[in-house]
């Protein structure tokens, strides 16, 4: 499984969560640091990575366009990286299921106990 993280995410996740997903990528390793939502899309696809963010918009390309790739959304607010990697490391087997489940496009880790994949 291949997780492509976005800028607003920080780059020291792919180093926290390497003992649970070896192929987890920041958008600024790849060469796309500034690089706008179409560019991290295109990568993400082109590349076989799922697209984890905490912007909305990639929400919106996912209903929009479909998979791949797939988007995972973090639609926590404004949290701490540690919390980011609490969420992520409890979500782990929802997370793995989605990914390699063919009719799901988008996963959406809230603030609260729910989630939900459409």
């Amino acid at each position: 499984m291949k997780l492509l993280l976005d800028q607003n995410l920080s780059p020291r996740l792919c180093d926290r969560l390497r003992d649970i997903w070896t192929e987890v990528v920041h958008v600024r390793a790849v060469g796309l640091a500034a690089a706008d939502d179409s560019a991290v899309w295109a990568y993400a696809r082109q590349h076989g990575f799922t697209i984890v963010s905490k912007d909305s918009d990639f929400s919106g390309r996912s209903s929009l366009f479909g998979a791949p790739p797939k988007v995972i959304w973090l639609a926590l607010g404004n949290c701490s990286t540690s919390e980011i990697e609490r969420r992520l490391r409890g979500h782990r087997q929802e997370i793995e299921t989605f990914v390699t489940e063919p009719d799901t496009t988008l996963l959406v880790i809230e603030p609260g106990q729910g989630t939900g994949a459409t």
